[in-house]
């Protein structure tokens, strides 16, 4: 049986009304451990734990860490994760509630990713946060769902940090026959790793993240995002910080969801009604979640970009 849940898929009114379009909800918020990641985590803990692993170790402070610590407890494996000083004391405290083993070290993810490379022994499992097919092919779930309900959209919104999340919604679209349905791939200013690549024809190292929505904190997308993103079929879209976190205290009302900012930048992109979704008469949109985020987190962040 799989770790992840089959999420809700409902229509909003107010986003709906919002964009002049029927929007559809993937609510993938609702999983266990706060976010979509579970899917293609969980694929990937099954996997390495039927082939022996004896410990799981991931570089992810935030929903990939939480998504290998719920995989690892529900599998009775231990967790090691290893989380850059950034790291919120609140997706700390939730790694541990999870049984996890927490190690904090270096200002990024590429620090802390260093470490946890160093630390794997024969027997470890490295869980990737985004750069693993078994990560996408799990993630393409969310599609398969969909296309059970026989609700084919006209293109799907998404938000894109390193990439894991759009090549496993491709993957889905392309095993379910959707292979034409176009995705909008969200990013916020300060976090465009995407669009920089797109820009540019190759991958791109940004130099810094220098966004509030700190999961979508990749410097470089993974191969497979890229070579998606050259098909014609993905969209590149940016909007500010503060229309992502004003997305989220807005569906907070709507849906009475909590999400984080980089979950909001697909929702910002919707309730802005943004050009690139002129030619479409319904849209899908993956709610991707977020489960460090806190009420006192959003009220703070609108302070902030006020």
């Amino acid at each position: 049986m799989a770790l992840h849940i089959a999420t809700p898929l409902i229509e909003s009114a107010s986003l709906s009304q919002a964009a002049g379009r029927s929007v559809l909800l993937k609510l993938e918020a609702l999983q266990p451990c706060g976010s979509f990641k579970l899917r293609g985590v969980g694929l990937a803990c099954e996997h390495y734990a039927r082939l022996g692993a004896k410990r799981l170790v991931s570089s992810s402070g935030g929903n990939a860490g939480l998504a290998v610590a719920y995989a690892g407890r529900q599998l009775g494996l231990p967790v090691a994760v290893v989380v850059p000083a950034t790291t919120s004391e609140r997706a700390k405290e939730l790694l541990r509630q999870e049984g996890a083993e927490v190690t904090v070290h270096g200002a990024s993810w590429f620090d802390a990713n260093t470490l946890a490379q160093d630390m794997l022994t024969g027997t470890d499992a490295f869980i990737h946060p985004f750069d693993n097919p078994l990560l996408w092919t799990g993630h393409a779930s969310m599609i398969d769902e969909v296309a059970a309900t026989g609700h084919k959209p006209d293109a799907v919104v998404l938000s894109v940090g390193g990439g894991g999340l759009l090549a496993g919604v491709m993957e889905g679209l392309a095993r379910n026959g959707w292979a034409d349905v176009p995705v909008i791939a969200v990013e916020t200013h300060g976090a465009a790793s995407l669009h920089a690549a797109m820009q540019a024809r190759e991958r791109v190292t940004l130099d810094a993240i220098t966004s509030i929505a700190t999961s979508l904190g990749a410097r470089q997308v993974c191969e497979q995002a890229f070579a998606l993103s050259q098909t014609g079929l993905v969209h590149s879209v940016l909007v500010s910080d503060q229309d992502a976190v004003a997305a989220c205290s807005r569906f907070l009302d709507d849906h009475r969801l909590l999400v984080e900012p980089a979950c909001g930048a697909a929702l910002a992109a919707v309730y802005g009604n943004v050009p690139a979704l002129a030619a479409f008469n319904k849209v899908l949109v993956i709610v991707c979640g977020g489960a460090t985020a806190t009420a006192d987190n959003l009220q703070q962040w609108t302070r902030l970009l006020a």
